[in-house]
């Protein structure tokens, strides 16, 4: 990404203007020699467009960026990097009332492409960002890289072990410590739901609950708590084909907070980090869970397992947990939890749960900052009793009657997360549409308002 981001100035690079839809007739009367270029693109300054203006000599010389009736978000920076050809560009000026690194990150997140079974034809375009902090750009759009390479990854590619390796990467890179528990040392090491979810996955991919630690032992616990489903077949409750296809998607919760922790690291915030992610592959075989099982769990709660494809939140349970033992400052747990979600929200706009005002207050204002969009759905005690079971402390697969999927699945983490300021966030992890700037695939929703919430929050 590094080279992908020139922080100076060059003189032979093509400028890009940046023009609202009201300021274009002026624009075009001050640059009349560039005029006849625009012939024919019908180019308006809608949010997004781009065209590329030819000089006397037929190349190009000036990109113009629209940005629609006013100068809002960064979008159109991040649709600017799907539509430029390879070469050097240059921002002429920042519009007002947007900050140059939101530009950059923008650009940045939009030239991603994954790579690793296919690579592309041409080299990426780099744009210059006056006045931008490159590196915090760079950062972020790196972390970022990481997660959706990791959500991309086939789960022949990326099994539990893999997303070991990932973890143990990232502690090696930051100077942290990693402590992995591994099969049937998780029934010792008091983790049984989560050997219970993964224990009939083939050898060489057992499951585990990996827990990377770093910072100074004073300052306050900063919990990062990761679905790590790395393939969800259903168990038992075996899916569907439709519904199969994407679930190398499901570890996305480990991915992200593996992102969020690294910007956590690079920017150094005086926190104690800990890293939680079960890793498991919901398999079917001899050995797998069975509707009507019940599970210990890591609380001491038992639960009837009622569906064993609703086994995020039973892995979840013995992590957060494990969470609540740290004495957390702060807990952030990340899902890829419920189709439920999705049906209130689409695959865009992920929700969160917490019934810390405070922090619903300081999560929300990062959203905004960061133009990261989140929205929070409530934690409504009114559908607690269709968690009940008639043989155990509670079940997880919630009565029809609450019909609100997202919500029970969240008071279902309630019971297992620690004392204190507490958020859940379901997230879809993909984006199905590709767009200029936003390849269908690997998504990652959230992480940048967190961290613009955690920055001001440990500053």
């Amino acid at each position: 990404m590094a080279n992908d981001l020139p922080s100076g100035t060059d003189d032979a690079a093509i400028p890009v203007t940046c023009l609202c839809e009201g300021d274009l007739a002026a624009w075009r009367q001050s640059a009349p020699p560039l005029d006849a270029g625009l012939a024919g693109t019908e180019f308006r300054a809608r949010p997004g467009q781009a065209v590329i203006v030819p000089g006397p000599d037929g190349k190009p010389a000036r990109v113009l960026l629209g940005l629609g009736a006013a100068p809002g978000d960064v979008l159109s920076f991040r649709n600017l990097a799907g539509r430029l050809p390879a070469g050097t560009y240059r921002l002429e000026a920042v519009p007002g009332g947007l900050d140059p690194t939101d530009a950059a990150i923008a650009f940045a997140l939009g030239l991603y492409r994954f790579e690793r079974y296919r690579k592309r034809e041409s080299a990426p375009p780099q744009l210059a960002v006056p006045g931008a902090n490159a590196g915090e750009a760079e950062a972020i759009a790196a972390a970022c890289a990481l997660a959706r390479d990791l959500v991309n990854t086939p789960a022949n590619d990326l099994g539990p072990a893999e997303l070991e390796t990932a973890a143990r990467d990232l502690a090696t890179r930051f100077g942290a410590t990693v402590d992995v528990v591994t099969g049937e040392a998780l029934l010792s090491q008091g983790y049984p739901s989560v050997h219970a979810v993964g224990r009939a996955a083939a050898p060489g991919r057992e499951p585990r609950m990996i827990e990377v630690t770093w910072g100074e032992p004073g300052h306050p616990v900063l919990a990062l708590v990761g679905k790590g489903v790395v393939f969800d077949t259903g168990g038992l409750d075996l899916k569907p084909s439709a519904g199969m296809r994407l679930m190398k998607k499901d570890m996305g919760g480990a991915a992200h907070v593996l992102a969020l922790g690294a910007l956590v690291m690079q920017a150094r915030l005086p926190v104690r980090l800990a890293l939680l992610i079960p890793a498991v592959e919901n398999a079917v075989g001899g050995a797998a869970m069975r509707p009507g099982d019940v599970l210990a769990t890591r609380k001491g709660l038992s639960v009837e397992v009622g569906n064993t494809d609703a086994e995020g939140r039973l892995i979840l349970a013995d992590a957060l947990t494990r969470a609540g033992e740290l004495s957390p400052d702060l807990t952030l747990d990340m899902a890829t939890l419920t189709g439920a979600a999705r049906v209130a929200l689409g695959p865009q706009l992920p929700p969160f749960f917490t019934d810390d005002e405070a922090l619903a207050a300081a999560i929300e204002a990062g959203a905004r900052k960061a133009f990261d969009p989140v929205w929070r759905l409530p934690l409504w005690k009114g559908y607690l009793p269709s968690l009940d079971s008639e043989i155990a402390d509670l079940k997880n697969d919630p009565d029809a009657w609450a019909q609100a999927g997202a919500m029970t699945a969240a008071l279902f983490l309630q019971k297992f997360a620690p004392e204190g300021a507490w958020a859940h966030f379901d997230v879809f992890a993909w984006n199905p549409r590709s767009q200029p700037g936003s390849p269908a695939g690997g998504e990652v929703q959230a992480i940048r308002g967190l961290y613009a919430m955690l920055k001001a929050r440990y500053a």
